[in-house]
């Protein structure tokens, strides 16, 4: 909020701390080791990730993903250590992410936690999973009081910090925006290769035609299950042609790329509505856009040109950051762990539901 400054509660360290994050919420299992130093910078000494692929046209299981993980786990982390050039020795903590997310992989990263921790005598930080993407883009960007949209797979919720706490002005009533385009790219069987949401972004960039669809906003609220029924509908209308079918220039027709066009235009249109709203009720000047959606350009493009006209600034990440990673688990960990916050072993679960607002954010003033 707009007002005079206070002071962080967060001083510069004595001495350097290191901290190992592991994320494992949905079909990515990354770990990542950051540094944060005396002068109070913040160093990413490695950020290592792997992602479960699955075929065209299917979403990934839980049991298999965490299958995955399981499978992955050590490789992942021996590459993060070895490329931050450190030892597990020299860790001040190990963050895992405690939620929200997929069950099965949850459990799977938790477990992995633990073991370190008990291993090597390190204590564990439990870490929210959407604090995670807000602390990184933070730092990354180094944007002081913006209003945030987080857009994921499984999320998607606009977010301003007061009296530490991240609240929660809007959010989706049903599934996320991240969830809806995933599923329609399953529907037109795009591939999932490097990630349905980036495909769909592609095709979008050749659709010619704007399909009608439903704008369900909600005060600050967003429904995109709606809008999904709607587009699948499209691919069973007579007009609607694959992309590789052939046809006549002039015959009215419907094709794969425009659907992925007027989804994407509808939904983030949306999405800019209900931001622009919170900043207007905060008084901010600047939006981060964190979460995996977060990559796509012609959001970040729609966000700009909004900001532009209330002379405002609009600050993003590359898919480094944007998608699920171990740094930004470590940044928020090692930013807890600092305030003196630590996971005993008995607490060290993880939970589906884990909202934002319910995490206290000690090191802002």
């Amino acid at each position: 909020m707009p007002g005079r400054r206070r002071e962080s509660p967060l001083k510069n360290p004595s001495r350097a701390y290191i901290a190992l994050g592991l994320e494992g919420s949905a079909n990515k299992f990354g770990a990542g080791v950051i540094k944060h130093g005396v002068d109070g910078s913040t160093e990413v000494l490695s950020n290592i990730r792997h992602t479960y692929i699955t075929p065209p046209g299917e979403g990934f299981l839980p049991r298999d993903t965490a299958q995955h993980h399981r499978e992955w786990a050590l490789t992942v982390i021996k590459d993060a250590v070895a490329k931050a050039n450190i030892t597990m020795h020299d860790l001040d903590c190990i963050c895992y992410t405690k939620g929200p997310g997929m069950g099965a992989p949850l459990q799977s990263v938790a477990l992995v936690a633990r073991t370190l921790s008990l291993l090597y005598e390190k204590p564990l930080v439990g870490v929210n999973h959407c604090v995670g993407h807000i602390e990184m883009g933070r730092q990354v960007t180094g944007a002081q009081n913006p209003v945030v949209l987080y857009v994921s797979g499984g999320n998607t919720q606009v977010i301003a910090y007061s009296r530490q706490c991240y609240r929660i002005f809007g959010e989706t009533l049903d599934i996320a925006v991240g969830n809806c385009l995933d599923r329609f790219a399953r529907v037109i069987n795009l591939s999932n290769d490097p990630s349905p949401g980036y495909n769909i972004e592609q095709e979008a960039k050749k659709g010619k035609r704007l399909v009608p669809l439903p704008y369900t906003t909600k005060g600050m609220d967003v429904s995109l299950s709606g809008i999904l029924t709607s587009i699948e509908a499209y691919t069973s209308d007579r007009r609607y042609r694959a992309q590789d079918e052939p046809c006549e220039e002039s015959e009215d027709i419907i094709r794969p790329a425009d659907l992925c066009f007027s989804l994407q235009e509808t939904v983030f249109s949306m999405l800019v509505e209900i931001t622009e709203r919170a900043m207007a009720h905060i008084g901010s000047k600047e939006v981060l856009i964190v979460g995996g959606v977060g990559c796509n350009e012609r959001l970040q493009e729609m966000m700009g040109i909004m900001a532009q006209e209330r002379s405002g600034l609009v600050f993003a990440t590359d898919e480094r950051f944007c998608i699920d990673n171990g740094i930004m688990i470590a940044q928020a960990g090692l930013l807890s762990y600092r305030m003196g916050f630590q996971t005993p072993l008995a607490k060290s679960t993880c939970t589906q539901r884990f909202r934002t607002d319910e995490v206290h954010v000690a090191w802002r003033p």
